[in-house]
């Protein structure tokens, strides 16, 4: 099998694997208990906020752990926009993620007024969009760093200026970024950032929400006393202590990582460009290192994957088929990707276990089936 969909999820490190099976086995006490045995696991939890921590330039108790991208993004938004009991405005781009999207749509329901932002071409939300929309009435804005179909990087240090000039917070999502680029949340300038394990060779089911110290929260679940009183339930201590184990080892290898996925990136796109196939590459020339989007004329995008999968190729799809139409994504649909190339679309996504043989037999794979 080759496994090209590193966007979707990714492969846990065997080094979080061992990191977390002591907490499965053996020291499975609850760190909130004051007795002996419950102290690892209260030690586990201080070390790993402090290493999440001091990898994104932030403070240990700045860090809240969650179940995911998807709680932290729903947190963010909600926890804020709720906070006063006014109905100040969020603004959002019409490219997020279906959490931030969702969340959005939720209070728009419950009377709260939402903007969303238009992007270009390449999928990028512009300073002067933010600008032209803006208002000193807006109480939160949520640009992801990084786009998950795409890869497009998001100007998100000035967006964050911009937000603050009007008395706004901002939020970004950075799923897709976390242990892919380089992240410094003092120099990005933003109030709370999201993030979830599984995207940097983590468990599945844990992710952070990072929220700057001062910046009001709502809490999220009631219940006991855990993550300062805002995120009551006992905590995933295995989950917990395998994310930050990925996620250091990831931080630590960004230059080797990057510079390997760009090597297959190139590789893929010089062999593509030696075929007969008529396609399009979409996104920004400042993306995530490996995740390529690409729009094939004429053809079905489910197709694709499904003949690709029969090889044992694994990949994305930028639509979804029903029962009568071929639905092109809300990403591709914002950056307005004709339509006789959007419906084609496939995003391929390379890890670091992926090699230059996986991508020669992607590229042969999409001549036999589209060729």
């Amino acid at each position: 099998m080759i496994y090209a969909d590193n966007a979707a999820t990714t492969k846990l490190a065997p080094e979080a694997f061992e990191a977390m099976r002591p907490f499965l086995l053996e020291q499975y006490g609850n760190a909130s208990q004051p007795y002996s045995f419950a102290r690892p696991a209260k030690k586990a939890l201080k070390e790993a906020r402090e290493t999440i921590a001091s990898l994104l330039n932030a403070q240990p108790e700045e860090i809240y752990f969650t179940s995911g991208g998807t709680e932290s993004d729903n947190w963010a938004v909600k926890g804020t926009m709720l906070q006063y009991g006014d109905h100040r405005a969020l603004i959002t781009s019409s490219i997020e993620h279906h959490a931030v999207l969702h969340s959005a749509a939720s209070i728009e329901r419950l009377g709260y007024p939402v903007v969303y932002l238009p992007s270009d071409s390449t999928g990028t939300v512009q300073p002067a969009t933010l600008r032209e929309y803006i208002s000193d009435s807006t109480k939160l804005v949520s640009i992801m760093l990084s786009n998950n179909e795409v890869g497009s990087i998001q100007p998100v240090k000035v967006l964050s200026a911009i937000a603050h000039e009007h008395g706004a917070l901002f939020h970004t999502d950075a799923v897709q970024s976390v242990g892919h680029i380089p992240i410094d949340v003092l120099d990005l300038g933003i109030d709370m950032l999201s993030a979830s394990a599984h995207k940097f060779n983590g468990p599945k089911g844990v992710g952070f929400l990072y929220v700057k110290s001062g910046t009001p929260l709502h809490s999220f679940n009631d219940g006991g006393s855990q993550e300062y009183g805002l995120r009551a339930g006992t905590e995933n201590i295995a989950s917990i202590v395998g994310m930050a184990t990925a996620m250091q080892i990831n931080c630590e290898q960004l230059q080797s990582n990057e510079q390997h996925l760009l090597e297959l990136e190139c590789a893929l796109l010089s062999c593509l460009s030696k075929t007969k196939l008529d396609y399009k590459r979409n996104g920004a020339d400042n993306h995530v290192p490996g995740t390529i989007s690409l729009s094939f004329k004429n053809a079905e995008g489910e197709m694709i994957l499904h003949r690709l999968d029969l090889m044992g190729i694994c990949v994305s799809t930028g639509s979804a088929c029903d029962s009568k139409n071929t639905q092109v994504s809300h990403v591709l649909k914002a950056m307005q990707i004709p339509e006789e190339y959007a419906k084609g679309t496939i995003r391929i996504s390379f890890g670091k276990e992926n090699t230059l043989d996986d991508v020669h037999s992607i590229v042969n794979g999409l001549e036999r089936i589209l060729g």
